[in-house]
């Protein structure tokens, strides 16, 4: 016995992906809404629902709350084990990089923070929230908490025309990092941030860099799971 036919869902999904290899749709092509493609295609919302839900959780699709589906740019890559400026692996993949500062201020160190950054509780620290986005498209959450006594003129630099990372580079040269990483769900701020849906699974890296014995930095980079991967190599 033969197969029976594919369910509806998956051959809207078939249609769909046809159009994007064929170049029909080009990365950041605008999908048209669920109720134009019941419309055009004669199935139902259910069915439409279900195919574009999927898409975007294979990373084909990229769906922008209050905005609309678009298709995805071949998911952003970076190197497990390097620490890189945002900036420069965006301009590489020929792109353009832009970033928006949400927070750029001076706190007392909690407990947490004062452990990543082997200082005592309640010194100086700095703290700055950035998104950044490729092509328009936010990409990346970077909360990033600065040993004030590293970098003090860290809040006077606009963080709109060079990265956190370039500038640190620059007066504390990184000698040293570590990196976390784990799954996680965006909170309901950060997903309004990223332009993704609640409950979206995210990639998130915990990064602390060194200059000779001293830690500089702490931050947590976010990425909406559809739109990176991490990778690495390594031998024996």
């Amino acid at each position: 016995m033969g197969e029976g036919p594919a369910p509806l869902y998956a051959r809207v999904k078939q249609m769909i992906i046809q159009q994007i290899e064929s170049g029909s749709w080009p990365p950041h092509h605008r999908v048209p809404s669920e109720s134009e493609l019941v419309a055009e295609l004669g199935f139902s919302r259910m069915t439409i629902n279900r195919a574009l839900r999927e898409l975007t959780a294979e990373g084909l699709l990229v769906r922008m709350q209050g905005v609309g589906t678009f298709v995805a740019e071949p998911k952003t890559r970076s190197a497990l084990f390097e620490v890189n400026n945002i900036a420069d692996e965006i301009a590489g993949r020929g792109h353009q990089h832009s970033c928006q500062v949400i927070k750029l201020v001076e706190e007392a160190a909690g407990s947490e923070r004062a452990l990543a950054l082997d200082m005592r509780e309640g010194q100086r620290v700095f703290h700055s929230l950035i998104v950044h986005f490729e092509n328009g498209v936010p990409v990346q959450i970077e909360d990033r908490y600065v040993n004030a006594a590293i970098a003090p003129d860290y809040l006077k630099q606009d963080f709109t025309r060079q990265t956190p990372y370039a500038y640190l580079s620059q007066v504390a040269p990184l000698t040293e990092g570590e990196h976390v990483v784990e799954a996680i769900l965006a909170e309901p701020d950060e997903c309004r941030l990223l332009q993704i849906e609640r409950g979206e699974p995210c990639l998130l890296i915990r990064r602390r860099t060194w200059s000779g014995r001293q830690p500089v930095t702490a931050a947590r980079l976010i990425h909406p799971g559809s739109r990176h991967r991490l990778e690495g190599r390594f031998s024996k």
